[in-house]
């Protein structure tokens, strides 16, 4: 098999897993552990609580979908963000942003199928620190989005760009000083 589309099938592999990791553990939540009406809370760290929030909205709760054509808007602005993230990681050569990208899509897809079959995303990690909360209540899709831009972020900002040749080169097995001797 060509390792760059060994590279790439990881990838998909790694945003299903994400994917369906974060659909269990909303079932959990909200099935046998019964976190399913807002309000509902389980207290379980003194900095770690589960709280079920429905956000009807997209990251921090921007752009709320309060009607039903809102929804459908969301749902496919969504879908077609996942779709240019799909291509843009079938795309690209390197296991680092494959990696970044297949986080931000497990996430996109967890949050598409809540919002398509219930009209929100369902939220339920609440970390804090006291009163005070560094971050809103979020679930497995939305800190696998987050993981995955810090991925892509870091990586275009602290990497070094290789050219196509030197990448070509890695793909088959040359050693890295080998590529860039040339």
């Amino acid at each position: 098999m060509n390792p760059l589309l060994k590279l790439r099938l990881i990838g998909v592999a790694i945003a299903f897993a994400l994917y369906a990791a974060d659909q269990w553990v909303k079932r959990l939540v909200t099935g046998p552990l019964g976190i399913d009406s807002p309000g509902d809370v389980m207290y379980l760290l003194p900095f770690f609580d589960l709280r079920f929030t429905r956000n009807f909205g997209v990251s921090m709760g921007m752009f709320e979908a309060n009607s039903l054509e809102a929804r459908w808007m969301l749902v496919g602005a969504t879908a077609l963000i996942a779709l240019v993230v799909t291509i843009w990681m079938f795309r690209e050569k390197l296991f680092g942003d494959i990696l970044g990208l297949s986080f931000i899509l497990g996430g996109a897809l967890g949050n598409i199928k809540d919002r398509y079959e219930l009209g929100y995303v369902i939220d339920f990690a609440d970390f804090h620190i006291g009163d005070f909360r560094p971050f809103l209540i979020f679930n497995i899709a939305d800190a696998a989005i987050t993981i995955g831009v810090l991925i892509i972020l870091a990586r275009a900002f602290f990497m070094r760009d290789k050219d196509d040749q030197e990448v070509d080169d890695l793909m088959e097995g040359k050693p890295a000083d080998a590529a860039e001797s040339k």
